[in-house]
């Protein structure tokens, strides 16, 4: 565990159990004086619910000239609510939701990608239900977490009280339960596999709803995280036929008809917290993780002028819909135009709860806007930054995102790309359609930004990208399924790859080990385990699709895990490894 993280860690329990108050300088965050954390009355600390999409784009509402689109609910939210009109994410949803979690840039948290085990959250960051819950606050998360599926990095042992969630990025990814779909899905409800019945999107919101009226006498944060409208694009066909017979496009009617889902059931939230009168003390806020997915782009789908999709550091992978409604305050028709980001909600909802910054974190509380005492917080510049691989490069899919101006340099995002260096500079508030690179009339601001980003970057950079360990042999996990999101070493994570997992084995001792292979072969085959660099092996009789090593010893301490299968002419990664004590 890292020093600096311990002490973050630490310095929290301390302040919050003891009701000390706390301050934080970060090289990017700035610097504010400190407040009592608590409220001057904890009894009227809001409820918190939050809401964010996934995949959802800018222009996926009608509210922001989407011409085929219906979302009465969330357009009639955003019209009372204060608008960020230029508010930001990453390129990609687990470095959001590591943003989002902590105050962070993702590439402190060792969030760098989404897959392949780079997706995975350092225990010892603080979360904003950490934080919450030492409040006073009961937790409860819904649908997507993204940031590890194992012990320690799971969303129990960050802070969250009930946890019901798929694995890995999405239903019916390679980490899911075997034969999973959005609908009457099998989802982790703390830390145990169980069957829920409806639509993905119907059960998160049933739960969230659950979880409200069951804590509507104490402070909660309801984290209500879907996977829609993520691929696959699996919808009701009610909802597929009303855009459909629209004459849409398929992947364009089925988007918009998970999107439509998404409003009625936002509807049912709001019409929830109004009848248990809720209302009057809850902060709702309601956002998505980044742009329009490219996959599910047909070319009538709305994108609101915007460049770019996800994935890209152009505006339309990171410019998000964020609306915020907070009780007791008339905050119909207001919008903010100050550039705000991911790494602003944490500090925001601290302060509503009595703090007014937390520490060694690299947004601000976006209060002096909301309470309309400024209409912008000064120059400052937000940094965005995603490409695959293990670790981050200088200067290989970034951009920065100041006040006025923005500077590009977007290639690069592919594993092992070959590409050359283009700065592109935007005057970003005259062109928010990134439409016209003024970097040649401009080569002192490029290399102002530049500069800036460089010195970021070394700085978020300092504590390396070694991979968060897997911690084995523990009563807190136990049996514990390695899958393909999280292993490493190898491109991918189809069949043909073969991938290592790092794991701390907690103690010296026997486990039994399962292999799971992608599917029963015709042939005998033969399935190997690499444990360090010791290698065992078994016989597979042809039709089976598992295989068990018995009282296969492991040391106290780091270690290494491998399994693969040869059939035939055949060789595959497993697709899951079990292992328990």
């Amino acid at each position: 565990m890292n020093n600096v993280n311990t002490t973050r860690r630490s310095f929290l329990k301390t302040t919050v159990s003891g009701a000390a108050g706390f301050a934080g300088m970060s090289m990017f965050g700035g610097c504010q004086a400190a407040k009592n954390f608590f409220s001057s009355n904890p009894e009227n600390r809001p409820n918190i619910l939050l809401v964010i999409t996934d995949d959802q784009g800018y222009g996926d509402l009608s509210l922001h000239g989407n011409p085929d689109l219906e979302t009465p609910n969330i357009d009639d939210f955003g019209e009372n609510s204060v608008q960020f009109t230029n508010f930001y994410v990453s390129p990609v949803c687990a470095p959001t939701r590591s943003s989002l979690m902590t105050g962070r840039y993702h590439m402190r948290t060792g969030v760098v990608d989404t897959y392949i085990g780079r997706a995975m959250m350092r225990s010892e960051e603080v979360t904003l239900a950490e934080m919450l819950k030492r409040l006073g606050y009961t937790t409860g998360v819904f649908g997507k977490w993204h940031l590890g599926d194992n012990y320690p990095m799971r969303p129990q042992e960050q802070g969250f009280d009930e946890v019901v969630m798929h694995m890995g990025g999405g239903l019916c990814q390679p980490s899911d339960y075997p034969g999973n779909s959005y609908f009457d899905p099998m989802l982790m409800h703390n830390g145990q596999w169980q069957k829920y019945h409806g639509y993905c999107m119907d059960v998160y919101t049933d739960l969230t709803i659950d979880f409200m009226k069951k804590n509507k006498d104490k402070p909660f944060f309801a984290y209500l995280a879907t996977n829609t409208p993520h691929s696959p694009l699996q919808v009701p066909d009610e909802y597929l036929e009303q855009y459909s017979s629209l004459g849409l496009k398929d992947k364009t009617a089925r988007l918009y008809g998970m999107v439509k889902n998404i409003d009625d059931n936002f509807a049912r939230l709001m019409d929830v917290l109004k009848k248990q009168g809720l209302a009057d003390n809850t902060v709702v806020i309601f956002m998505t993780d980044n742009g329009p997915c490219p996959s599910s782009i047909e070319d009538d789908r709305y994108m609101a002028g915007l460049r770019g999709r996800k994935g890209t550091v152009y505006e339309n992978g990171i410019r998000v819909p964020f609306f915020i409604r907070r009780p007791g305050e008339n905050d119909a028709g207001r919008k903010v135009e100050w550039p705000s980001a991911h790494i602003d909600v944490l500090p925001t909802l601290l302060e509503m709860c009595g703090a007014d910054k937390a520490k060694n974190i690299d947004g601000v509380s976006l209060m002096p806007l909301l309470n309309n005492e400024k209409k912008s917080l000064g120059q400052r510049n937000l940094y965005f930054q995603w490409h695959r691989g293990d670790e981050p490069e200088l200067y290989r899919a970034f951009a920065v995102r100041g006040s006025r101006y923005k500077l590009v340099q977007a290639n690069g995002v592919e594993e092992d790309a070959d590409f050359e260096h283009k700065f592109e500079l935007f005057d970003i508030v005259k062109d928010p359609g990134e439409k016209h690179d003024i970097s040649a009339a401009h080569p002192e601001i490029v290399k102002r930004m530049k500069d800036e980003y460089r010195q970021w970057f070394s700085d978020v950079s300092s504590k390396g990208y070694e991979p968060p360990l897997i911690i084995i042999g523990t009563k807190h996990e136990n049996p514990v399924t390695l899958t393909r999101q999280d292993w490493r070493d190898t491109k991918g994570w189809q069949d043909e790859h073969i991938g290592r997992w790092y794991v701390e084995n907690a103690a010296d001792r026997k486990y039994q080990i399962k292999l799971r292979f992608p599917a029963s072969y015709d042939n005998t085959g033969r399935a190997y385990l690499v444990i360090n660099s010791q290698r065992y092996s078994l016989s597979v009789p042809a039709g089976l699709d598992e295989i068990i090593f018995t009282d296969i010893q492991i040391s106290k301490g780091p270690a290494t895990v491998k399994g693969w299968i040869q059939a035939g002419s055949v060789t595959n990664g497993v697709k899951f490894i079990d292992i328990s004590f």
